[in-house]
């Protein structure tokens, strides 16, 4: 399965990425398995991305927690809870 990642804001900034298509193995099935998939890969990435830091996630433009399911084809986006226009 292939998900269009975004990045926003101060995520963006920090990870020095606006996004990416990422391919996902059988395993990876949720946003919050992806969110871990992603922090594995260590440093900025761990920082930027861990539980304790609040973060929002929307999965296809709507407000997720993070066991929504995801689909080939979706579009999953990471922000900090305010974000300016």
């Amino acid at each position: 399965m292939k998900i269009q990642i975004k990045f926003f804001a101060s995520v963006r900034e920090k990870l020095g990425s606006s996004g990416e298509l990422l391919e996902l193995d059988d395993n990876t099935q949720t946003a919050q398995q992806v969110r871990e998939l992603l922090m594995a890969r260590g440093e900025v990435w761990a920082e930027v991305l861990a539980p304790t830091r609040a973060l929002r996630m929307a999965y296809n433009q709507q407000m997720v927690i993070g066991e929504v399911q995801l689909q080939d084809g979706g579009e999953l986006a990471f922000f900090p809870p305010v974000t300016g226009g």
